[in-house]
């Protein structure tokens, strides 16, 4: 069977994200399974390019999965034709410069969120490639979450009937540094570094949400800084200066109402990390990560409000699993063969860089809302940044 090579030039792979789930768990999980096939029975196979600003640790990561090429030389690796894919993983502040220089190299660009520090740029970066003809995608993982699939699942099969609402919860505690390291970097709570949970969550709640109810049309956000103070990474104290937390609501197309809760400062009681709700006149359905359960008007009970008396009903036994009825594969690896597919055959794509843009303009517009206090409507976003 054939086997083809293609060239990626993966930068930021030092990174907690990049390194984990686009390099170990994606590409690499690609290529040791033997390459991708492709729909003609060929297989595709990764030539990764590892680059980024320290020397020593992509040495090391080379070393350690056997990846012979690696690089400090942005610029060098973009000259080479044989590497036709460059993805971006780097800190938000460093990405635009670096995917307007591959866009100008002709690559073909995929890259993490947000896709740039304000949606002008954004705009510019997905209007840049399609005038020079390259694709284009960024990932949007949750989309690939088994519970999130089987949620969509639900939507299209029609269960809910007439959706009214969606409610989500986001979020973890995340250990100040003091006397436990913490699980995020330092930089997540600092402005002038970009950090911010609705700058990096904001982005994943539109796609979600336009993608799975219905198109965002206005937002009103209430952010907060509930940590004055963390330690960073070489336990010294400094000051936040980002949101931590962010309490948004929005409205969608169809008279849908959805309210999503995000913090690194909530506790968790309940299943998984991430749970959202959707009520409809029909039924009713709670997703996780990885779990979906669903309640149906006839297996609705009739509850009635006596705080004078124990609760009789035991709710949660009322719901139903929804079954996988299918493998689910890693979320970032499957959207990493959606998009190599895309760049090798034409593969369907849905996820190109003005929808990266749309995440960076809702994120703005929460920002707005926060600051003044009120709604925002959020304009059709198009390539020529007029509503």
């Amino acid at each position: 069977m054939a086997t083809t090579p293609i060239g990626i030039i993966m930068n930021g792979v030092t990174g907690r994200m990049g390194l984990n789930q686009h390099l170990i768990r994606s590409i690499l999980a690609i290529r040791d399974a033997g390459g991708l096939r492709l729909s003609n029975g060929s297989l595709l196979m990764p030539d990764p390019i590892l680059v980024g600003r320290n020397a020593a640790k992509l040495a090391e990561i080379s070393a350690r999965y056997n990846i012979p090429r690696f690089t400090t030389d942005l610029n060098a690796a973009l000259a080479n034709p044989a590497d036709t894919i460059y993805f971006d993983a780097q800190l938000t502040g460093l990405r635009a410069p670096s995917v307007e220089a591959a866009i100008a190299a002709g690559k073909h660009i995929y890259c993490e969120k947000p896709i740039a520090t304000d949606s002008a740029t954004a705009v510019r970066l997905a209007k840049l490639a399609d005038a020079k003809g390259v694709k284009h995608g960024v990932v949007q993982d949750k989309l690939f979450l088994p519970g999130l699939r089987k949620l969509k699942r639900l939507v299209d099969s029609g269960f809910f009937g007439r959706i009214l609402s969606v409610r989500g919860e986001f979020g973890y505690w995340v250990f100040e540094g003091d006397w436990q390291p913490a699980q995020r970097p330092s930089w997540n709570y600092r402005k002038e570094d970009d950090g911010g949970i609705i700058v990096d969550m904001f982005c994943h709640w539109r796609y979600v949400l336009d993608q799975t109810f219905g198109n965002v049309e206005a937002v009103s956000c209430l952010g907060r800084t509930d940590i004055p103070q963390r330690w960073d990474e070489s336990s010294q104290p400094y000051a936040c200066t980002a949101d931590d937390t962010a309490y948004g609501t929005f409205q969608l197309a169809g008279n849908i109402v959805a309210q999503i809760n995000s913090s690194w400062n909530f506790r968790v009681y309940r299943d998984e990390l991430f749970s959202m709700q959707v009520d409809g006149t029909l039924g009713s359905a709670v997703a996780g990560l990885r779990e979906c359960r669903t309640q149906h008007r006839v297996n609705t009970p009739r509850p009635v409000w006596n705080p004078d008396v124990p609760n009789p009903i035991p709710f949660r036994e009322g719901w139903q699993d929804v079954p996988d009825n299918t493998l689910f594969d890693n979320g970032f690896k499957v959207q990493w063969e959606m998009f190599l597919r895309h760049v090798v055959e034409d593969g369907p794509w849905s996820h190109g860089l003005l929808e990266g843009a749309k995440g960076v303009q809702l994120a703005e517009l929460a920002l707005q809302s926060w600051e003044e206090r009120r709604w925002i409507d959020v304009p059709n976003l198009k390539l020529d940044g007029a509503a």
